[in-house]
């Protein structure tokens, strides 16, 4: 499936209409369906989708390996996309004592969420332990922009994209929502078989709990954004032992949990 499309516009400048054209992403229901049953339905570019649902179901506690996911099909249809996906009979089991159903627009990260404590539930604490320099934190974000090639097309995505010391960029997954390009991500990593403590996280979005959440269960140390965090999610991030660095730029960054993992000069000025 195609994951933009070229559309005619009218375009204005100086007072002057002309005839033009220009690239945007595509957005379709996507229908996340395990067993047969429609699990969640999620606004996304129609792209990576095997990625989008090992990720999804990761990050939702439906699965704890990608391992426990049986062949995954991607049937189009007319007016969306069905993602499905088997699990054994014990996840199934736990699945439809938890079952919700979810109408989510694009970026939405809680959807269908029945309780508050589900919405400010902390993962499990990250027990990464790598270590990355300044320097290293800015070259992985150097290497962000031109791996885009979804958003160089249309600017009109988010990415989620994962760095390590010896291999540079190694995946970068993008999306309509900037949930859906983290999930996809984390699926990729996932079906790779890669550890996630072991590198970066990189986020173009801002950093919302919920991809805090998302990336602490996924087993990541060091999360790094363009943008800035809520409280909340500097609140989570703390409580999951996260390093959440952001605000990123080409001459540097913020660091709002965590300092430890980021080798810096000095850190006495850090609480």
């Amino acid at each position: 499936m195609p994951a933009s499309d070229r559309v005619e516009t009218l375009a204005v400048c100086g007072g002057v209409v002309a005839a033009a054209s220009r690239v945007v992403p595509e957005e379709q229901p996507v229908a996340i369906v395990f067993n047969g049953g429609t699990f969640a339905v999620m606004m996304a570019s129609p792209v990576d989708l095997v990625d989008f649902a090992t990720g999804f179901a990761l990050s939702e506690g439906v699965i704890s390996s990608a391992a426990e996911l049986g062949d995954i099909e991607v049937v189009p249809h007319e007016d969306g996309v069905e993602v499905r996906a088997w699990l054994p009979s014990d996840r199934a089991e736990a699945l439809a004592a938890r079952r919700r159903a979810i109408a989510g627009p694009t970026g939405c990260g809680l959807c269908g969420i029945d309780s508050l404590g589900q919405a400010v539930r902390v993962p499990t604490a990250s027990k990464a332990t790598a270590r990355f320099s300044p320097a290293e934190i800015q070259m992985a974000m150097a290497a962000l922009a031109p791996a885009q090639a979804l958003n160089i097309e249309t600017r009109a995505v988010h990415a989620a994209a994962f760095w390590t010391r010896s291999q540079g960029l190694v995946l970068i997954r993008e999306d309509v929502g900037r949930h859906n390009a983290l999930d996809k991500l984390i699926g990729a990593l996932a079906r790779s078989g890669r550890t996630a403590g072991e590198g970066i996280l990189l986020l173009t979005s801002r950093v919302s709990v919920e991809m805090v959440q998302k990336a602490a269960s996924a087993g990541f140390g060091l999360l790094v954004a363009v943008s800035a965090p809520t409280t909340l999610a500097i609140k989570t991030a703390r409580e999951a032992n996260l390093t959440l660095a952001a605000v990123a730029r080409a001459d540097g960054f913020e660091i709002f949990t965590h300092p430890d993992r980021i080798v810096v000069e000095s850190l006495s000025d850090v609480a």
